[in-house]
């Protein structure tokens, strides 16, 4: 029992000098990168559409491009219904461009249609500037005429004045396998 006694103040004492022994070695705290803070920004609003509003188009495959005032999230977008047409069948997703402010949309439409398309008509997930300030909503309404259809997709680019590296469709990198 003696040495239990004289055991505990000696343990007790080693680790506190342990203690002190491992506050001396731990490394000083590694800065992390910086965040970048954005100034603040006017909500971002449609400069252009194809097509325009107003506009009768042939039926068909159809590239909607809608173009922004300021420099956008590629992953940011709302496409809606909007009043007074219907909605274009489209894919999912946009694509945004090179310029940083232009979304492309493959689309298609039947002749002798009035369509209409919000865009940020649901704000939240919507279109947004770099600064994650969402665009003022707006709408695009547009009819197809009874002219013969657009069948293709190079067609469609031409249409709406699309270069031919600025296609509504990007192919997923390729990924390259590696081995260990």
């Amino acid at each position: 029992m003696r040495i239990a006694v004289l055991a505990l103040p000696l343990l007790a004492a080693l680790a506190v000098a342990g203690g002190a022994l491992a506050q001396q070695s731990r490394p000083e705290p590694t800065p992390v990168s910086p965040v970048t803070v954005m100034p603040p920004t006017q909500p971002p609003k449609v400069t252009a559409t194809w097509p325009a509003a107003g506009q009768a188009v042939a039926p068909g495959i159809l590239v909607l491009k809608v173009s922004f005032d300021q420099k956008m999230l590629p992953g940011a977008w709302n496409y809606a219904a909007g009043a007074g047409g219907e909605k274009p069948e489209c894919v999912r997703a946009p694509r945004l461009l090179n310029d940083g402010k232009t979304f492309v949309l493959l689309c298609s439409t039947k002749p002798g249609k009035s369509y209409a398309v919000a865009f940020n008509g649901v704000r939240e997930g919507g279109f947004a500037n770099e600064a994650e300030n969402p665009a003022l909503t707006a709408e695009l309404a547009f009819s197809t005429s009874k002219d013969p259809s657009i069948y293709t997709l190079k067609s469609a680019m031409k249409a709406a004045s699309l270069k031919d590296d600025e296609g509504p469709v990007q192919e997923a990198p390729k990924l390259v396998a590696t081995t260990p």
